[in-house]
This record gives structure tokens, C-alpha cells and sequence, in this order.
């Protein structure tokens, strides 16, 4: 329990350092440097793919050596050093840079994480323990967006987007330092060496057809910054645009330990479902809805989905991975995850372009058909 704290702790640091920037930055983007929502789509998608690809490898090499916590180290100072590169910025050429940077740390951090919180836990506690790490990881957005806000709203022209970019480097650098506290668990002498593989042949039929709906669902699910775009289009300011991406993330914290310890009573199944579901009928919604005061619903709505989903899907990884392969596997669900999203948010660029509209009805008809294909597989 001691680890899940520490390694939650240092997720609540960093996503108070990420969602002080995250909701600025499609704003910062379009506004002071010229983007269109179809370089912002090549950017986020671009960025999320191709450090994505790293996962799969960060969890192997995560199994292969026994390190979780090194991986971890690294992985985060990466993501503070892409923070520096956001304040220096004088082109979107240096955020996608930026982005790159910072996904390139997730990429090497998320599985060894992710699979340190599966070490230190019960096989009955594990739907709980990834609860907690994803609503002490959403706290800290929470804290991080209503900071921003504050700076924005309290203190206009002495804090611009830039310097809230340079602000967000203290608590980064913090979470950084508690990282070293963790207790890493090391082999038993003697402990006979398992072949860890990146076979798909060799994987559990049942985490195979899951992995696929995964990706079937991905190719939906678009960067967030679209929601935030929407928002800004329909006439909210940049600091209401701030308290709309808090809410989300106030229900995503408030929702993600119960359904983490619920999920370890009735089952992972019935969550997934039914957050798919609730995926898709948000997405469905953004593109229907042309009334501003409806989207403080539906980024609620949104909340529950990601507070139902997150913790749940890698709990449910840990649960019919190979106890031996756990990173590998944690690696493998979130590498595809971001193939995925390269093209799910390049298409959902182009189709904003065309109308904002369509690239929400692409992406709520593909969440709903996932639900369906995973009330099939599981």
C-alpha cells in the first residue's frame, strides 16, 4: 500500500503540472501561435502515437530486468523537461516537440507504473488500488486546472498562458523527487527466470479480443482538446473554458475510487459497458447540442466515463495477464491505445474543418459500437 501512495502522490504532482497547461494548450495553439484544429489533431496525434509505441517496449524491458521504479524516474523528469519546451515557444513546431517530449515520458513510465500498483496489491484489492491512483492522479488535475483559472482570472496580464507554462514546473520537479521513495520489490533468490514475450500468440484469447475492441474504440476516441475547442467556439472564454475542463475532472476524481472498488465486487465487465456507453452518448451530444449551458452536463458526463473506464481497464489487464508479463501487457493495451489516437485525432482535425459536428458523431457511433463488441468478448 505504501507504493500505490507514494507513486500516487507524485501522479497528483504531475497532473497538477499537466492540467495547469493541457486545457490551455489547443487555445495557446489556435490563438497566439496560428494553428488550425488540423495541425492541433497532427500534433496530439503525432505526439500520443509515437510515444505510445514506447510503452509496449517500457513494460518489456520493465519484466525482462524486474525495474519498475527507474522506469518510472525517467519517464517523468522526460514529461518536466517537454513542460520547459511549451514556455520557450515560438512556433507550433516547438510544441509538437514539446508534446513528443512529455508522451515519450509517459510512454516509459505509464506500464513499469501501472505494474508497480499491480505488485503491491491483493488480487481482491487491485480494482481499489488502481481506484485510488486514478482519483489521486484526477485530484491533482482538479487542483492544477482551478490554479490556472485563479491565475487567469485573478491576475490578468501578470500571468499570461506563457508564464502559467514556466509555473507548472515547480510541482513536476516535486513529484519528480518523491518517486525516490518507493520501495522496490526485488526477486526471490533463486527465483527461476519466465520468458517474457511480445508474442500475440502466446496471450490469453480472452486479453487478445479485449485488446482489439481497445483499439476499435481508439480509433473513436480523439484527443481532448477537441471537447475544449468545441467549447471555446460556442462563445465561452478562455477561464470558463478552464472551470468546464473542471468539472470533468472534479467527477473523474470523485468517481474513480468507487468504481475501482466496485469493479473488484460485481466484476470489470458491466463498468467497461456501460462507460463505453456513456462515451458515446457524450460524443453524441457535442455534436448535437449547439447551447452552450448544456456542455457543463456533458463534460460531467464525460468525467463519469473516464472515472468509470481508467482504472477499471487496467485493472482488468492485471487480472488475466500473465503475472510475468504484467508491464508487458499494461504496455502493450496502452501502445495501442496510442496508435490509435494518431489517426483518430488527424481525422477528427479534418473533420472539424469540415463541420465540429461531425468528427463528435464519428466518435460517439465508434464508442457505442465498442460497448457492443465488448459486451461480446468479455
Amino acid at each position: 500500500m505504501f507504493n500505490v501512495i507514494i507513486v500516487g502522490i507524485t501522479s497528483l504532482l504531475t497532473d497538477i503540472s499537466s492540467e495547469m497547461v493541457y486545457p490551455l494548450l489547443a487555445i495557446f495553439l489556435n490563438t497566439a501561435l496560428g494553428a488550425s484544429p488540423a495541425v492541433i489533431g497532427l500534433i496530439e496525434g503525432l505526439a500520443e502515437s509515437l510515444a505510445s509505441i514506447l510503452k509496449v517496449f517500457s513494460g518489456y524491458i520493465s519484466d525482462k530486468l524486474k525495474v519498475r521504479k527507474s522506469l518510472a524516474i525517467i519517464g517523468y523528469s522526460s514529461s518536466t523537461i517537454g513542460k520547459a519546451f511549451l514556455y520557450l515557444a515560438t512556433s507550433w513546431w516547438w510544441v509538437l516537440a514539446a508534446r513528443v517530449i512529455d508522451r515519450f515520458g509517459k510512454g516509459v513510465r505509464t506500464a513499469p507504473r501501472d505494474a508497480l500498483i499491480a505488485d503491491s496489491s491483493a488480487k481482491e484489492k487491485t480494482g481499489r488500488n488502481f481506484g485510488l491512483h486514478r482519483m489521486m492522479d484526477s485530484v491533482g488535475a482538479v487542483i492544477g486546472v482551478a490554479i490556472a483559472y485563479w491565475l487567469i482570472t485573478f491576475n490578468p496580464g501578470k500571468f499570461d498562458i506563457r508564464n502559467i507554462f514556466l509555473i507548472s514546473l515547480v510541482p513536476a520537479f516535486i513529484g519528480v523527487a518523491v518517486l525516490f521513495l518507493i520501495r522496490e520489490k526485488k526477486p526471490a533468490p533463486g527465483e527461476p527466470a519466465r520468458k517474457i514475450t511480445l508474442k500475440w500468440s502466446v496471450l490469453p484469447r480472452k486479453l487478445k479480443l479485449f485488446l482489439l475492441v481497445t483499439l476499435l474504440f481508439t480509433l473513436g476516441n480523439s484527443s481532448n482538446q477537441f471537447l475544449l475547442l468545441r467549447a471555446k467556439h460556442l462563445g465561452f472564454t478562455t477561464a470558463t473554458v478552464l472551470l468546464l475542463y473542471l468539472v470533468y475532472n472534479l467527477v473523474y476524481a470523485l468517481v474513480s475510487y468507487p468504481a475501482g472498488r466496485l469493479s473488484d465486487k460485481i466484476g470489470r465487465k458491466k463498468l467497461l459497458v456501460w462507460g463505453y456507453i456513456f462515451y458515446g452518448g457524450v460524443y453524441l451530444g457535442f455534436a448535437m447540442t449547439n447551447q452552450p449551458t448544456y456542455l457543463w452536463g456533458l463534460f460531467g458526463l464525460y468525467g463519469l466515463y473516464i472515472g468509470v473506464t481508467e482504472g477499471v481497464e487496467k485493472a482488468l489487464i492485471a487480472d488475466i495477464a500473465p503475472e510475468h508479463l504484467r508491464a508487458t501487457m499494461i504496455g502493450l493495451h496502452a501502445t495501442l491505445v496510442g496508435i490509435g489516437l494518431f489517426p483518430a485525432s488527424f481525422i477528427a482535425g479534418i473533420l472539424y474543418n469540415i463541420h465540429p459536428a461531425a468528427a463528435f458523431y464519428f466518435g460517439g457511433i465508434t464508442g457505442l459500437l465498442a460497448a457492443v463488441g465488448l459486451m461480446l468478448v468479455l
